[in-house]
């Protein structure tokens, strides 16, 4: 067996965070974290741009646990490429606890979308963050994306602002719900009100069916923490949508080069910009339930 053995920069995720301030509404739904590993039971894939840390299941269903949140969506890690096995074992340990998102190929059969189906996964992931995987043709995106329609599943993307007057057609064209991650990455200090940011909202405003992830400030953060320059831009998304927001951790925090997050600050940042029970509830209760446990 060939040991992976983690980048030498890589900064690996708080064993210990603080517990939150704020309580969280019951059944609350932790909607995008992953899982690394472990590296000896679920290898990472050889095309992989980073070797992580191992962060298996165990360590997220106990931090699940100690923040309050009764549920989690995981998302495939790109470490893991199209190999969806730690995804897959982690939704089928947590039973009704996890939902999943893959990433598949073109190649990708019925049978093996039902198994993944059957396993909890609910959509699949496209990334367009090319740091992080080589390119790949809309029409792929497009292929696939056709043949999870019969499966009732959605289509999360990955992409950075710089590249959403490009994606705007496609994003537009795909033919399930579309969920953003992380707000699209805006560049935090062009300030709410630039035409980047607002090009967003207009997108979201425009077409019904995509939503976003209103995650990650220690991401998107210019100041760091608390994160008060980030708060305004998931305000305005929560507020305006909010019943097309959603909210996770991002655990173990892939990439992070120059902080790592405490994650019961994270979840005390939520009030902060989903600011009545009513916000909150659809941030972290109804909307992650009715896009993922529906069925």
């Amino acid at each position: 067996m060939t040991i992976q053995t983690m980048d030498p920069d890589w900064l690996v995720f708080d064993p210990q965070p603080s517990r939150p301030a704020f309580r969280l509404p019951p059944g609350a739904v932790d909607a995008h974290c992953h899982v690394f590993g472990p590296a000896a039971e679920f290898p990472f894939a050889p095309e992989r741009k980073y070797t992580p840390c191992d962060a298996g299941k165990d360590d997220l269903f106990r931090l699940r646990d100690f923040l309050g949140f009764e549920r989690n969506v995981i998302v495939q890690a790109t470490c893991h490429g199209r190999d969806n096995r730690a995804l897959v074992d982690a939704c089928r340990a947590a039973g009704d606890k996890a939902r999943g998102i893959a990433t598949v190929g073109p190649d990708v059969s019925r049978d093996e979308l039902a198994e993944l189906d059957a396993a909890g996964i609910r959509g699949v992931r496209f990334n367009f963050v090319r740091r992080l995987v080589d390119a790949t043709p809309k029409s792929v995106f497009l292929g696939i994306a056709e043949k999870i329609r019969e499966f009732d599943w959605h289509v999360v993307v990955y992409f950075e602002a710089a590249d959403l007057a490009e994606l705007r057609p496609f994003l537009r064209g795909l033919p399930t719900i579309v969920v953003v991650d992380h707000m699209g990455r805006p560049d935090v200090a062009k300030g709410v009100d630039h035409s980047d940011f607002q090009a967003f909202l207009d997108l979201m405003g425009e077409t019904p069916t995509i939503w976003s992830k209103v995650t990650c400030p220690e991401r998107l953060s210019v100041q760091g923490p608390p994160y008060d320059d980030v708060v305004p831009f998931c305000a305005a998304i929560t507020e305006r949508f909010p019943d097309r927001v959603l909210w996770g951790t991002d655990w173990p925090h892939p990439n992070m080069t120059t902080h790592m997050p405490d994650d019961g600050a994270l979840v005390d940042f939520i009030p902060r910009f989903a600011t009545t029970p009513d916000l909150q509830r659809k941030l972290l209760v109804d909307n992650p339930m009715r896009l993922y446990w529906a069925r």
